[in-house]
């Protein structure tokens, strides 16, 4: 009987301790997956930085030619460039650098074909068309000759609201896009060719304030490929 009495007790002293026990475990995982979700959302944000897109584009008024990263997102219909071009020496003693931050809207995303059927020409499907583009984008040449506010040797007001450092300009184009079959894909995800009628904030006013200036003056054709990453 005594025997029976000591290891009751020992079992009922026993409860406490494995309820702590519990109770303990289940506090070391909660503050385990609050930090593997901290961890998560850290690896998220820097993934995020990692640019999804390359660019190479010809003219736009960002020069004659302009290479870059990119980055998607909104299910594609956003996309944010920052490109680095070139102006040769053409009518100056140098050549210059320019740097453009771009923003595009592109609304649409239409696919040649409707998933995989077999009796669809196998050369159509992966193929897609953006019927229309629209980017804003500001635009800035590095040199000495350009500047952000009027110099003094001009009258007052007389280049107001306008800089030659920074252009700002918009576009609107079209783009077709092939999806790379997924046994050929070794660094893109797809190609996409566009292109774009663009203009610029100094053009556009020059129209306004003479209307026989033609649109082939404040026009500019561009062209360009992309490569989507991921």
């Amino acid at each position: 009987m005594k025997w029976n009495r000591f290891a009751i007790s020992l079992l009922l002293m026993g409860l406490p301790l494995s309820a702590q026990a519990e109770d303990s475990i289940s506090t070391k995982q909660r503050l385990a997956s609050r930090y593997e979700r901290f961890v998560e959302r850290r690896h998220q944000q820097w993934d995020a930085l990692i640019p999804t897109q390359f660019i190479i584009q010809n003219a736009g008024n960002m020069g004659l030619l302009s290479a870059g990263a990119g980055w998607s997102y909104a299910h594609s219909h956003l996309e944010t460039h920052v490109l680095f071009g070139y102006i040769p020496a053409h009518q100056s003693t140098r050549g210059k650098l320019t740097m453009t931050v771009k923003e595009n809207y592109v609304p649409w995303h239409l696919p040649f074909t409707k998933g995989h059927e077999p009796q669809v020409n196998p050369l159509a499907r992966g193929w897609s068309v953006s019927p229309l583009t629209a980017s804003i984008y500001l635009n800035t040449v590095y040199g000495h000759e350009f500047w952000k506010s009027q110099p003094r040797r001009y009258p007052n007001k007389y280049y107001e609201f306008m800089s030659t450092k920074f252009r700002l300009n918009v576009a609107l184009g079209q783009s077709i896009t092939w999806q790379i079959p997924h046994e050929h894909r070794r660094n893109a995800q797809s190609i996409t060719l566009f292109y774009e009628l663009s203009s610029c904030d100094l053009y556009l006013r020059s129209k306004f304030i003479d209307h026989n200036v033609p649109l082939k003056d404040i026009l500019g054709l561009s062209i360009g490929v992309k490569l989507q990453t991921q």
